[in-house]
């Protein structure tokens, strides 16, 4: 019925990793996407551990490099 979302990779991120992810990407501090979210600095925290893990980088450099080559909007 539901499509699987793979176990690692860019379209393994949950929707709320994604806003994460893209907020971090466009240069944003974990605190200033926390309040464009309206969550807390730990949400942020604990979804970009998720994405990192996910998508095997260890920076937000690496992660910048990754979303460059596999984000696409339309989806």
């Amino acid at each position: 019925m539901g499509h699987q979302r793979p176990a690692s990779g860019w379209h393994s991120l949950t929707r709320a990793e994604l806003r994460v992810a893209r907020l971090v990407v466009t240069g944003l501090s974990n605190r200033a996407v926390a309040e464009r979210l309206v969550v807390s600095p730990h949400t942020v925290d604990t979804h970009l551990r998720r994405v990192y893990a996910k998508l095997s980088v260890r920076s937000r450099v690496q992660l910048v490099r990754h979303a460059l080559q596999h984000d696409t909007t339309d989806g």
